[in-house]
């Protein structure tokens, strides 16, 4: 396993559970996944909330789901190698199970749930922090980029296709015109509607509404 994840298991046998993905039969990471989904989150809004004392609750919300999310989980199990130590059926061998960003998202997730079960609170939370200290600041400036990058970077990030802005039309006088855009992820099967006082402002707002969106069902 890759250095940064500073914990070695007493327990080999939960490790491999961590490991061992849904495709290999009913003895799978799912629960294992779900507990260090919560616990994941905790300890990135505990370091976030040392971090930044005077920082807002919609200010660390955000960071926090930068952190967390699918893409930022799946490049920390890629500089794990965990997706060399997966156990995958041969459905999902065949079709590159081992580099999809889900798959490896919630393996890291339930390697932080066998963690927790085999060495305590304490033992889990010093390895997750180690793991997050050094991308807190990386959070807090992307948040800083306009949405059109961020949104372009986090699609770039899983190897997806870049979104479409589509002018749906515009309204008013001249000199007080507003414009209607549409931001549509198809790789995503998602449509951020976005208005502004220019079609750029347009843009940057449909693409703030459409990372709203996979913020949200990130948290489902």
């Amino acid at each position: 396993m890759g250095a940064a994840f500073a914990y070695s298991f007493r327990d080999p046998a939960l490790r491999e559970l961590a490991l061992s993905h849904r495709s290999t039969g009913a003895r799978n990471n799912e629960r294992l996944e779900f507990l260090g989904d919560a616990l994941v989150g905790l300890f990135a809004a505990e370091l976030l909330y040392a971090r930044f004392p005077h920082a807002d609750e919609g200010e660390l919300t955000r960071w926090r789901s930068r952190m967390v999310n699918e893409g930022a989980l799946a490049t920390i199990a890629r500089e794990l190698e965990l997706g060399d130590q997966l156990h995958l059926g041969p459905g999902e061998l065949k079709t590159g199970g081992f580099r999809r960003d889900s798959i490896l998202a919630d393996a890291f997730e339930a390697l932080v749930g066998a963690c927790y079960l085999d060495g305590g609170f304490d033992a889990c939370r010093n390895a997750v922090r180690a793991v997050f200290e050094p991308r807190v600041d990386e959070a807090v400036r992307a948040q800083e980029k306009d949405p059109k990058t961020q949104l372009q970077e986090m699609l770039q990030g899983r190897g997806l296709p870049l979104p479409v802005y589509d002018l749906i039309g515009s309204s008013g006088a001249d000199h007080a015109k507003v414009f209607d855009v549409a931001c549509v992820v198809d790789a995503l099967g998602l449509r951020g509607n976005g208005r502004g006082s220019s079609r750029r402002a347009a843009e940057q707002a449909a693409a703030m509404a459409a990372l709203a969106m996979i913020e949200a069902a990130r948290d489902v």
